[in-house]
């Protein structure tokens, strides 16, 4: 139960059939492996046919035996983990038999070996893996994730036990982002995982805002002497855009360059942005052109779809998508948002392409111009924008980074439709922009290929 709701569960066919088909999955990049380290195999396409049947009845056997589909909750526990570990085991043993006995014809033994220990590693990763993200995706998860994105962000000052202690008080009502100190030299240390910066008067702590997407208030140890920089005020220091009052606004050309992510991280993401764009653009380019085919055959040109989006500083940029609409879906003039799957404005091509997200293909090309990156924020129409921004003004602080492709909101939030999802989804944004990393990055491209893989709408 969560919030008095019974979160639905999965049926026993359902897990049963997804975790056959990754078993499988696993069988066929083992498979793929043996061909790309050995010579030409002749009767490859048979090997691979039997190799793929057989893990197929070794992966339904092991789950019927260890009864892996029959537990309630999908995600991992214990005795989940303990009952997928047991089909593993059964199936991989089947296939070792099967090795042996020569069912399937491989090059070598050590080709051999190599084949079931793979099978083995990768099923396990693909098998437990799914059931983690099972979890992080469970209706108790994604309401604990919005509640703490939605909690107002404190500052403590001092990095003395006193101020420990209050950070420590705080947790259970706001996002404790930071201690400040004037102290350089304690610059970039780590309490309790929370940073220390260094904040020196009034310009540091404005720039400290931009950096950490907004700060509610400023505390203070009740038995330390605040800094003569700051209000010495035992309450809370209240910000532009808070809804609280102001006391201080930072200017718009005070904002810092960095958004946090290192100089040096920066880079790599951008360059991960455009090899990767630039080869999926490669790869996908007989799929894209089927999209276009499809989308031309059924409603003619235009096959792409071309919108103005604000993105990083600012600036504006068209977004390219696949067109999934009729053309006339904004005849009137007047915006209007996405309505889900029962929209009328949609084509039958076009209501394919956005359950499968292959809409999205186009954007390729913007994160390859610089426009957009593979983890971001999603951008929005300047109509929408400015509604936010009558609610929160917060959201000018995502003009730090590009948009993205996907983004952390979207994993937890879905497909915005109305204005409480979009200021949702910005207090996820901006969580996403006062944590995000390399590794925070690879989290969220790791568990939206896996959404997209397991059929999850957003």
């Amino acid at each position: 139960m969560t919030n008095g709701v019974a979160e639905r569960q999965p049926g026993a066919l359902l897990v049963l059939a997804q975790d056959c088909g990754l078993s499988a999955g696993a069988s066929l990049l083992a498979v793929l492996l043996v061909r790309w380290l050995s010579e030409p195999i002749p009767g490859f396409t048979r090997m691979v046919l039997v190799w793929l049947g057989l893990s197929l009845a070794a992966s339904l056997l092991g789950m019927l035996v260890s009864g892996s589909h029959k537990v309630v909750r999908r995600w991992a526990t214990v005795s989940s983990s303990a009952r997928l570990l047991g089909a593993v085991a059964i199936k991989e043993a089947v296939m070792a038999l099967a090795v042996l006995l020569h069912l399937v014809p491989m090059p070598s033994a050590a080709l051999a070996v190599v084949a079931v220990l793979t099978d083995t590693m990768i099923t396990t990763l693909l098998l437990l893996y799914i059931r983690f993200a099972a979890r992080v995706f469970s209706r108790s998860e994604v309401n604990r994730v919005k509640e703490e994105a939605a909690r107002k962000n404190a500052l403590v000052v001092g990095t003395s036990d006193d101020s420990v202690q209050l950070a420590a008080s705080l947790e259970d009502e706001y996002n404790v982002v930071g201690f400040i100190t004037e102290d350089p030299a304690l610059a970039g240390s780590v309490i309790r995982d929370t940073v220390v910066y260094h904040c020196a008067g009034q310009d540091d702590l404005s720039a400290l805002e931009w950096r950490l997407g907004g700060i509610d208030c400023v505390c203070f140890p009740r038995i330390s002497t605040p800094p003569p920089s700051h209000s010495s005020r035992s309450e809370s220091t209240t910000y532009e855009g808070d809804g609280s009052g102001v006391n201080s606004a930072p200017k718009a050309d005070s904002a810092p360059v960095s958004d946090g992510m290192s100089g040096a991280g920066q880079l790599l993401k951008r360059a991960f942005d455009i090899v990767l764009s630039a080869l999926l653009l490669i790869l996908f380019s007989p799929l894209a052109a089927i999209c276009a085919i499809a989308i031309k055959a059924e409603d003619g040109d235009p096959v792409l779809f071309r919108q103005e989006r604000i993105g990083k500083d600012g600036r504006p940029f068209h977004i390219l998508k696949f067109r999934s609409m009729r053309k006339d879906a904004e005849a009137d003039g007047e915006p209007q948002l996405y309505a889900g799957d029962s929209d009328p404005r949609l084509t039958r091509v076009g209501a394919f392409l956005r359950k499968h997200h292959l809409d999205e293909l186009p954007q390729l090309w913007n994160v390859l111009r610089g426009d957009m990156s593979f983890i971001g924020y999603r951008p929005e129409r300047q109509c929408y924008i400015d509604e936010i921004m009558r609610q929160n003004p917060r959201y000018r602080y995502l003009y730090q980074i590009r948009p993205g492709v996907t983004s952390y909101a979207t994993l937890y939030n879905g497909y915005t439709d109305t204005l409480e999802k979009m200021l949702t989804r910005l207090d996820l944004d901006l969580y996403y922009l006062r944590n995000h990393s390399l590794l925070f990055d690879a989290q969220v491209l790791g568990l939206t290929f896996l959404s997209i893989v397991s059929g999850k709408k957003f």
